[in-house]
């Protein structure tokens, strides 16, 4: 998970938009981000998706309809939303959201490429992973 970098802009407003499954996010230099719901599930911070070192990351698939049931704050440096596919373990830093917002174009295309890569389908039901020591 990336921490909070002193360089990072500080977040004034975070609004989480039900009906366009966006999370827009404002931050105190003047940017403000929309950030798709599938983009933070598919990009979560967590262990369970990105694995415990490079290379160990879970492609995501059918989370284009998730959606975020909650949104906690963890202490004064990022969220934690709960998606409506029961995925609650990612913790988003300020510093994180203001990357995933910054490089979101880039990121669409990197997962994007990855399902090309898989013979995926961005809507097909994740397959059902057994023995995992890692999960939610």
């Amino acid at each position: 998970m990336a921490g909070l970098q002193a360089t990072t802009p500080q977040p004034t407003d975070i609004v989480v938009h039900s009906a366009s499954k966006n999370l827009e996010v404002s931050f105190d230099n003047g940017q403000t981000f929309r950030l798709p719901f599938e983009l933070l599930r598919v990009y979560s911070p967590s262990a369970e998706v990105q694995g415990h070192g490079p290379g160990q990351e879970v492609l995501q698939t059918g989370k284009r309809e998730v959606g975020i049931v909650s949104l906690s704050p963890v202490g004064h440096y990022g969220v934690q939303p709960v998606f409506s596919d029961g995925h609650d373990s990612g913790i988003y830093s300020w510093d994180y959201l203001h990357f995933l917002g910054m490089n979101q174009e880039k990121l669409w295309a990197q997962y994007e490429q990855r399902l090309q890569q898989a013979g995926a389908d961005r809507d097909a039901p994740m397959p059902q992973r057994g023995g995992s020591a890692c999960q939610t």
